[in-house]
């Protein structure tokens, strides 16, 4: 284990039941009041942003953009965010996808990404894959072109890897911690 993945699991609290009874929540709160702990998250991000050739940074709807906007503004790139529906004024695209228990819709501003846009999609956690695949499907149908997916944590046992390799083709998915 390297000292940045030390670091950032010893801020990581574990929640008992939470939210419901037989789940094991992660809280990155902790970590984010750290400051020593918080920058070295946002640079290994930025890292990865710069390794991609990523042209701006689209945070998911909520922890997501809690770290995408540090990250591109490390990085020296842009940032989107991709909310729930009906939280973005103006015209959007939209993106309907399936969730556990029912279903869910994300928007973005089309008109804030391009064809020439390289997209490093952030967020907190990677669990079942759902948000972030119809992320990946919402950026391609906004014209721009994903150059990768990043996250904090990945549960490993929730299988959103396998999920999401084809839905990226080949752009890179980085989990600085595999839990």
């Amino acid at each position: 284990m390297t000292g940045i993945e030390e670091l950032l699991l010893s801020r990581i609290r574990d929640v008992a039941d939470y939210p419901e009874p037989g789940v094991m929540f992660k809280d990155i709160t902790p970590l984010l009041a750290d400051p020593a702990a918080f920058t070295a998250l946002t640079g290994a991000l930025a890292d990865i942003a710069t390794s991609t050739g990523a042209t701006k940074v689209v945070g998911l709807e909520a922890r997501g953009f809690i770290l995408g906007a540090p990250v591109a503004v490390r990085a020296g790139l842009g940032f989107i965010p991709v909310r729930k529906a009906g939280k973005l004024p103006g015209a959007t695209l939209s993106q309907a996808y399936d969730l556990e228990y029912g279903s869910a819709e994300i928007e973005v501003h089309a008109e804030d990404l391009s064809a020439d846009d390289r997209i490093l999609i952030v967020d907190d956690v990677l669990a079942t894959g759902g948000t972030a695949e119809a992320s990946i499907e919402l950026i391609r149908r906004a014209g721009a072109e994903v150059a990768g997916l990043a996250v904090l944590m990945e549960l490993g046992f929730l299988s959103g890897r396998a999920r999401l390799e084809p839905a990226l083709g080949g752009a890179p998915l980085e989990a600085l911690l595999v839990v």
